[in-house]
This record gives C-alpha cells, structure tokens and sequence, in this order.
C-alpha cells in the first residue's frame, strides 16, 4: 500500500511540473477567465455540492466531531455562493506574473531589472474546510503556479466534489486539469509523501493546526511557508490616548476569539496601569473574558494570577493575559522573548516611541494604534491569502499573490559586451 501511494504522488508531481510549465506562460485573460468558468461551474453544481457535502457531515458526526469542526465542515448555499465570488473576486485582482521593477541602466549601457514569477509547484496541506480547496487553488492559478491540494480525510467527499469543478473549469478556459490536482487517497502517508516530493514541489503550505504545522515544518524536504502560533501582544504605551486605549484593546481581543491576530497578552504602561485597567476589566468581564494577569495587575483588578505559561499561549479563546512594564523597553524586551512574532500594537501618541517600536519589535505585522485583528490579508489590500507566515523568507505577514511569486532578474543590452 505504501508503495502504491509512493507511485500515486509521484505521478501527481510528475503532471503538477509539466502543468507549471505551462501555466508560466499562459497570459492573464486565461487565467482569469478560467477563474470565472470554475465560478460558475460550483454555482451551477451547488446541489451536488451539498450532497456529496452531506457524506462528510454524515460521517463526521459519527466520528465524534465537535459542533465548531462540523460547522466549518458544511457547505450551504450561502457558503458555496461565497466561494464562487471569491473566485470572482481573485480574477478582478492585478496580476503580478511578468511585472518588471527597477528597471535601471548600468555604466556598462545594460538594463537591469528583476521580473516576478511563479514559484512553480505549491503543495498545500489542510484541515475541514473544504471552501480552501477553492480559495487557494484560485490564488494559485492567478499567480500562474500548478497545485496539489491535500485537504482533511474529513472532508475528502467535499473535497473532490470542488476540484471537479474546478477541473472543469480549467478545461472550459483551454487549461490542463493538471493544474490544480486533487489528493483522493486519504491515507496519512501521502501527507509524508508530499513533504518528499522536492524534485516536483516548489513549496509547501500548512493551513490549520499546530500540530499539523509542526509536523509538515519538521518532516517536510521542500521550503514552508508557515506560522506555528499568533500570540499577539498590545502595549499601553506612558503616552497613550486612554480613548484608543480601550478601543483597540477590546476589539483587538474580542472582536473574534478563534482567530491567530486576535490579542492574547496586554502590556500596560505602570503609570498608566492604574487609570486604564479598571476599566478594561469592566468591558471585557461584562463580554465575559477571562482575565490573568501578574502580580501588579492583580492588585489594581480583580483576576486570576497569571502564569510563565500564559505568556507563552495561544488560548484561542475568552482568556486575556495581562502585565504591568516598566517601560518601553520591558514591553519590547517581553514582546521580542514570547511573541510569535505574528502581530503586535502600541498604543501611544509619542512619535519617537512609535519609530523606537517599529524598528525593534521583531515580528510580521507591526501596529500603532490600530487592533491587531487588521493583521489579515484582505485588510491589507491584498484581495485574498493563502495563510500569514511569521518566516523571514521568502514571504512575511499575510501571503497573497505576490508572495506566490518570487523574482528574476532580467538584463537588456543591444549586442553589450563586458570588457
């Protein structure tokens, strides 16, 4: 059996390379109107869509799944509707496949620019929600490289139900099938197959857990784009507005739980500590937030002590850490020792502050006085992502197309000669 799937993702690498040679020339009206083809096909297949739908959900109930996993699980005609306009939506984005940049002459009387184009192969790698399987082969296609989807055993009828409707809508387009290829075994193994495929596969993707993650960042033989947790932190600066104080904290932790931008630890300012926290405390018990904090925290609001572990976790739920710094340099000294180097705010009024933060903050996304639920692709102009990485190469912060890509350089001349 292990050799048979050995045999079975070789031969998807195989067509997913030939297809990348392909799609790296195809110009952009294609690929576009490819975009809009698959739209329409998962429009006009939404019945069968529910229905092969209905076998995951089916199956997932009798294997226990909870409410949360069920729900992100299900298609529905709002949800397939959804899909079908995102699609739309990525083809009425730029292209950035062919731009030429810095495009300068030499004292030599050559040209040299850098010129952006796919990555080739992208292997993406992900849990339940069967609306990625759209998403990201849509942002795959438009930045001109071939995929193969290896989505959630779980999902596996859903799965297969998008990709033919993807498949026949890179036909429609004139577009090989190859080009965004479903994995149809569900056999755990092909997931270690995929992380080997390094002669056919340009990069990998992770999308869901932290164990799935650190599994395809330990095994995998081909680059990751990845982020492991989103501990995001917001500092009360001494010379914050207490308005915006409030504002952005709230909503940086309660304007949704479960996401990875979401606020898991709060730095507050000492001599601000006393005037701001008892008010937050109000807001977020009234929201019913769960409140931890140190040792300075707990003698101006009533909370839970705080533990070296809070500092250090992603709860992805109603739970706020908090700790009073002396200063500037505590905040930073703290972020830059337990951040996830995902996203992080300060609150302040002071300019110098904001450069001092910025410059020395080590993370992917670096905030003043805004929530650090703007830490998202679509916020950010991007149109869509496929995911945030908090690596430092090649792409940082939320991937879009452009972190798709990568560069080239490209030299003119008229028949120069180096002497």
């Amino acid at each position: 059996m292990k050799q048979d799937i050995n045999v079975y993702m070789q031969e998807l690498g195989i067509k997913a390379r030939k297809a990348s040679s392909t799609l790296a020339a195809v110009e952009s009206k294609t690929k576009n109107d490819a975009l809009h083809a698959i739209a329409d096909k998962l429009i006009a297949n939404t019945e069968t869509l529910k229905t092969e739908n209905a076998k995951d959900l089916e199956a997932g109930k009798a294997k226990g799944l909870d409410n949360a996993m069920l729900d992100r699980l299900a298609l529905t005609d709002a949800s397939i509707k959804q899909m079908a306009e995102g699609l739309r939506q990525i083809a009425a984005l730029a292209d950035p496949v062919g731009e030429i940049n810095d495009l300068n002459y030499m004292p030599s009387g050559i040209q040299v620019g850098q010129m952006r184009v796919p990555l080739g192969v992208i292997g993406i790698i992900y849990e339940s929600r069967p609306n990625v399987t759209a998403d990201a082969a849509a942002l795959c296609l438009k930045s001109g490289n071939a995929t193969i989807l290896r989505g959630g055993s779980e999902a596996i009828h859903s799965n297969k139900a998008v990709a033919q409707c993807i498949q026949d809508g890179l036909k429609e387009a004139g577009l090989p099938s190859e080009c965004v290829q479903v994995v149809e075994v569900t056999d755990r193994e092909a997931v270690g197959e995929l992380l080997r495929l390094k002669d056919y596969v340009d990069v990998i993707i992770p999308r869901g857990g932290k164990g799935l993650i650190e599994r395809v960042s330990n095994d995998s033989l081909i680059p990751v784009i990845k982020h492991l947790d989103g501990i995001c932190h917001v500092y009360i600066d001494d010379d914050a507005d207490k308005e915006k104080s409030l504002k952005v904290t709230f909503n940086s932790k309660s304007q949704r739980y479960g996401t990875c931008n979401t606020l898991e630890t709060l730095l507050v300012a000492k001599s601000r500590a006393s005037e701001i926290l008892p008010e937050l405390h109000s807001l977020f018990v009234e929201e019913g937030v769960e409140l931890r904090g140190c040792e300075q925290t707990q003698q101006i609001i009533d909370c839970s002590p705080a533990s070296e572990e809070d500092w250090q976790t992603e709860y992805l739920a109603p739970i706020l850490a908090i700790k009073v710094v002396a200063d500037l340099d505590e905040a930073i000294q703290h972020i830059n020792t337990y951040s996830s180097q995902h996203t992080e705010s300060i609150i302040t009024q002071d300019i110098t502050k904001t450069r001092r933060f910025m410059r020395e903050v080590d993370s992917a996304s670096v905030m003043v006085n805004a929530s650090t639920r703007f830490a998202d692709g679509f916020e950010y102009g991007l149109g869509a992502e496929i995911g945030i990485s908090t690596d430092k190469l090649h792409a940082r912060g939320p991937v879009g197309l452009i972190g798709l890509t990568s560069l080239k350089y490209v030299v003119f001349g008229d028949g120069h000669i180096r002497q």
